[in-house]
């Protein structure tokens, strides 16, 4: 009878294991391109941007808004396709910033809406 505790235990112990595993090793989203739009809400944050390409660049923007009382601020995310980076927060219920950033010689960008 231990054996046959100990097997199930070692299978359920592999099976949680491994599926922790494909959830931490999942690849980031893929990046948008011009042009296209978005408007995620995750609990605790709302935003909508667009992405727009004009002279050889990208420009990213919209707005962010916390939407819960708890001490976090709502963060938007921005690795545009040449390798710049850019974040703006919003902190306090109800508080909704605006935001625009311009990246050259890039189409592309990912953006992402997070809690931190």
């Amino acid at each position: 009878m231990f054996a046959v505790r100990k097997t199930i235990t070692s299978v359920v112990s592999a099976v949680v294991l491994a599926s922790g595993l494909a959830v931490g090793a999942a690849g980031p989203a893929s990046a948008a391109t011009c042009p296209s739009s978005a408007s995620p809400v995750i609990d605790g944050a709302s935003a909508s941007w667009s992405l727009r390409c004009s002279g050889g660049g990208v420009t990213v923007a919209g707005w962010l808004q916390d939407t819960r009382m708890d001490g976090k601020c709502a963060v938007v995310r921005i690795n545009a396709g040449n390798g710049a980076y850019r974040k703006k927060s919003a902190c306090n219920s109800g508080v909704r910033q605006q935001f625009s950033f311009t990246f050259a010689r890039t189409n592309s960008a990912q953006v992402r809406l997070a809690i931190a």
